[in-house]
């Protein structure tokens, strides 16, 4: 087909399950020849693409205890079917998960919000993409399930590189926990993109505690740099019981090169992505010494 011709998908079957027990049913009975679909945003456009092509969509927005924001005790509870606008606009996940809430923007456009959902963007884990570094810095749990039970999988060992995860084919995706917002932690959201709304060049996530003008216990992550989100343990450490100066910003910026190892791409190079990460790096943590919104 020509360049710029008419792409359509591949003829395909459609059911929609209204349990996960009627889901599992149909996964075992199509194996790797289905795909699930919740918001479409990724799947639609790789089926036009004819990048995919199932014997059958199994539709899951149909079942509904895959939706929904819970806060239970210390943790907040994420269903995979939330939509990415309802995560932006939840009251709750603003005051218990103020990351979160600050990342929302970033993601897309308003109408890719309206349809994409929270497990979506997770499990397809582009790499740069804003909700699993959100995942990894807050060190959510990721809840998984199929036909033989449910499995717990910490956020920072669920990514496996790009579009990859420790997700196993008779498996989905249920919801994430994340704890709550503790006394004195902070955090900040910073991503750079050609446009508002691209993919991220270079972005980062960064939560911790900052209390009598001091550091600790902070967790960054940077994604847009390598083939998943990579939690920067040096930078972290590079921060304990340090105060905000420009002596703590250099200091991090030199940290932020022993954990990186960014590749290039046909935009940037490998040496312009480190950069930038190092300038968001600082721009964060000041942000969040100086209680600034982002």
């Amino acid at each position: 087909m020509p360049f710029g011709g008419v792409v359509k998908a591949s003829a395909f079957s459609y059911a929609k399950p209204s349990s996960l027990s009627e889901l599992f049913d149909l996964m075992e009975m199509y194996g790797d020849r289905a795909k699930l679909l919740a918001g479409g945003q990724s799947l639609i456009a790789a089926l036009n693409m004819r990048l995919a092509s199932p014997t059958v969509l199994l539709d899951i927005n149909g079942i509904t205890e895959l939706s929904g924001i819970e806060v239970k005790g210390d943790v907040v509870r994420i269903g995979a079917l939330t939509r990415h606008r309802s995560l932006e606009q939840s009251a709750e996940i603003k005051k218990h998960l103020p990351l979160v809430h600050k990342a929302m923007p970033f993601v897309a456009h308003a109408a890719i919000r309206t349809r994409g959902t929270f497990g979506g963007s997770v499990a397809f884990a582009d790499a740069a993409a804003e909700l699993p570094a959100c995942c990894v810095v807050l060190d959510a749990n990721i809840e998984l399930a199929s036909r033989k039970g449910r499995r717990i999988v910490s956020a920072r060992n669920f990514f496996k590189g790009l579009y990859e995860t420790d997700l196993q084919p008779d498996e989905v995706l249920i919801s994430a926990e994340f704890p709550k917002l503790r006394v004195g932690y902070r955090s900040a959201f910073l991503e750079l993109a050609r446009r508002h709304g691209d993919y991220a060049v270079v972005g980062v996530a960064v939560h911790g505690k900052f209390q009598d003008d001091m550091f600790s216990d902070i967790s960054m992550v940077f994604f847009g740099v390598a083939d998943r989100p990579v939690h920067a343990v040096n930078a972290g450490r590079a921060l304990e019981s340090a105060r905000l100066s420009p002596s703590t910003i250099n200091t991090l910026r030199s940290a932020v090169s022993l954990d990186l190892e960014t590749y290039g791409d046909i935009y940037h190079t490998a040496e312009t992505k480190l950069h930038l990460a190092k300038v968001l790096a600082g721009r964060a943590v000041s942000i969040m010494a100086l209680g600034r919104e982002t």
